[in-house]
Formats: structure tokens, C-alpha cells, sequence
């Protein structure tokens, strides 16, 4: 069978409907989906989603046209080599709380790619007050080298005021 997924990133105020417009364009013209994160980033909702066999680039942004308009949705279709069922799982969450501030992804992640960290999943969101905020990061992933390579390469990080704690995952497969 041929490989012939495309990528389908599309982004939007937030608005119910989003979701099940999308999918029941993509499920009347016989495609299939693949992996996909949806997700309200803000006031605004982001899709990202592996669809096959719904034809070009072209044909997809054709299909998906009035349901963009309808919901003033940014699309973009990318063709891709990926395929389904190749997921890894990660074997290390790393939760990170600090004042926020300008920069402090950066420094997490660039701290944790030395330790030989390869990110799988990051979400952050900010918490607290207006006057005192505070930012929050959880980053799963595979600790390639271990954990004690992480905690040697974030151990800098609470000198800037950051809280950062390294779990332990433990993938039950069934």
C-alpha cells in the first residue's frame, strides 16, 4: 500500500464545532486518520493530524475550503513520509515551575538536548496571578543517556529560580 499521508495543521479562534466539521469532511470523502493533537492554545484552537487517501495537498485544501471559511481557520497541508504505529513511548516527564520570564524554554530544552533528552511531548501553560506569574512546562520524552545525565545537565537551572523535577516513566504495554 502506498505511503501517502499528509500533515494537516489548522489554527483558529476557538469555537465549538472545529473538530467535528473537519473530520466529517475528511470521514464523507473516505479518508484516514492518522495520529493527531488538538489542543486551545489561548483563545485560539490548533489541529495537527496525519490524514491518507484523501488526495493532493490541493484536494485537501479544497475539501476542507468551506469549513475553513465557516470557522475563519488557517490551513496548511504538508505530503509526508511518516507512517502510522512507529509512536515511541517516553520513559522520563520532567515538570518545570518558575517565575515567568522571557527564555526559559530555551534554557530547559537546550539543557536537556545536551543530556542526549530527545522531547516527545511539551506543553506549558502559565498559572499564578497577573502581578506574579508563573510558568509551568511538563516535557515527556526518552532519557537516552539516563536520568542521572538530565539531573546533571539541569542542576544550573535552580540557581535561576526553577523548579524542575525528573519522574520516572513506567510504560505498562498490554
Amino acid at each position: 500500500m502506498q505511503n501517502n499521508w499528509l500533515i494537516l495543521t489548522l489554527v483558529g479562534e476557538d469555537h465549538p464545532g472545529i473538530v467535528a466539521n473537519v473530520t466529517r469532511v475528511l470521514f464523507a470523502v473516505g479518508a484516514e486518520l492518522g495520529e493527531a493533537a488538538m489542543m486551545r492554545l489561548g483563545n485560539q484552537f490548533a489541529i495537527m493530524m496525519m490524514v491518507r487517501s484523501a488526495g493532493s495537498p490541493e484536494d485537501v485544501i479544497g475539501l476542507l475550503e468551506s469549513t475553513r471559511m465557516a470557522f475563519d481557520l488557517k490551513l496548511h497541508v504538508d505530503e509526508t513520509d511518516a507512517t502510522l504505529h512507529q509512536a515511541r513511548e517516553p520513559d522520563v516527564l520532567v515538570t518545570v515551575h518558575g517565575a515567568d520570564r522571557a527564555g526559559i524554554v530555551a534554557e530547559v530544552t537546550a539543557a536537556l538536548v545536551e543530556s542526549g533528552f530527545n522531547i516527545l511531548d511539551l506543553r506549558s501553560d502559565v498559572g499564578g496571578t497577573m502581578a506574579a506569574p508563573i510558568y509551568i512546562m511538563q516535557i515527556e520524552g526518552e532519557a537516552r543517556r539516563g536520568i542521572n545525565a538530565i539531573e546533571a545537565a539541569i542542576a544550573a537551572l535552580g540557581a535561576q529560580g526553577l523548579s524542575v523535577r525528573i519522574t520516572p516513566i513506567d510504560t505498562v504495554r498490554g
